[in-house]
């Protein structure tokens, strides 16, 4: 591998070498296959939910619209570090520009921070529709429904912009090389060449206050929405709650659990290897098995799903 020249005229890094998973070429192959199938699946997953919700005017509801921006933030998400990973683990060289790494840093920290925030509101969506579902007409209306989606979107990229405009201010000016698959918080301030204890408190600052008050909220959300269904007479509309929220939460589970066994849980960033595996699932896994998750185990999205293939097969006929 080569490792170019850490330092350029003005004394900063130039740019990074992202070791990934350093490992047999043989296996570095069949990593490279296998990351390369399951991001394929993900978009192909994703892009079918937002065109099962396009298609069907009765998925034109607030629930099946913020499930469609939550899918389109997957996919962005999912984008933002994997292409670079898959085309480093098959490179000789493994480099990113310092620029590179910054906007890495910045749009993969802000699709994390909006799926918070897009859980949440679809948290909010079902709480009103469960626990308040005669006003849920009047409360929830395709406005409000808007401008939960345009929150979400801004506020995920206006929470890390300052994280990130402290991060652009770190000294890089010896050692370039991170023990990661992408420009990670930890391994980038690690880098650093003089302390910078303010960067460090206010990405923790930041990063623990979007954790804790969207899964604070969310936690509470579903408790109340719990209570709800349980008091409910058994039958298909229990049912249907229980199955719809039960797949939401499972979600959550995966992203929550995930990011909080890596930003949490004392020690583990301190190991290279548990680090990447962490990382790896939260950002590749997660996207990976939501579409899974929400088609599955929605009858109404399912059925959306079987006419957009349907259409696809009678398009191809057609043409032939």
């Amino acid at each position: 591998m080569h490792i170019s020249e850490a330092s350029n005229i003005s004394g900063s890094v130039s740019e990074f070498i992202l070791l990934g998973f350093p490992c047999r070429r043989e296996i570095q192959i069949l990593l490279s296959v296998m990351f390369s199938l399951i991001y394929l699946l993900t978009l192909l997953g994703n892009t079918a939910i937002i065109c099962a919700v396009w298609s069907s005017q009765k998925l034109h509801t607030p629930m099946y619209i913020l499930l469609a921006n939550f899918s389109f933030l997957e996919i962005c998400y999912v984008s933002s570090d994997v292409p670079k990973m898959l085309a480093n683990i098959i490179s000789q060289t493994k480099s990113i520009s310092y620029a590179g790494c910054l906007l890495q840093f910045y749009f993969f920290f802000s699709m994390c921070a909006a799926e918070g925030y897009f859980l949440s509101a679809m948290s909010f969506d079902r709480f009103l529709a469960i626990c308040r579902p005669l006003h849920y007409s009047t409360i929830m209306t395709y406005q409000l429904c808007a401008r939960l989606v345009v929150f979400c979107w801004a506020g995920g990229f206006l929470s890390i912009l300052m994280p990130a405009v402290l991060m652009s201010r770190v000294p890089f000016c010896g050692p370039n090389v991170i023990d990661h698959f992408f420009c990670d918080l930890g391994p980038l301030l690690a880098l650093s060449c003089a302390p910078v204890p303010k960067t460090t408190l206010t990405c923790a600052t930041v990063s623990s206050l979007i954790i804790f008050i969207t899964f604070l909220y969310i936690l509470g959300s579903y408790t109340f929405v719990l209570r709800a269904v349980l008091r409910v007479p058994a039958g298909s509309g229990r049912n249907k709650a229980f199955s719809t929220c039960a797949s939401h939460f499972l979600v959550v589970s995966l992203f929550y659990g995930s990011v909080m066994v890596m930003y949490v849980s004392p020690g583990s960033r301190s190991h290279p290897g548990t680090q990447k595996f962490v990382t790896l699932f939260y950002c590749m896994a997660t996207p990976f098995f939501n579409p899974l998750i929400y088609s599955l185990r929605n009858k109404d999205m399912k059925d959306a799903l079987k006419k957009v293939l349907c259409a696809s097969e009678i398009s191809k006929n057609t043409e032939k």
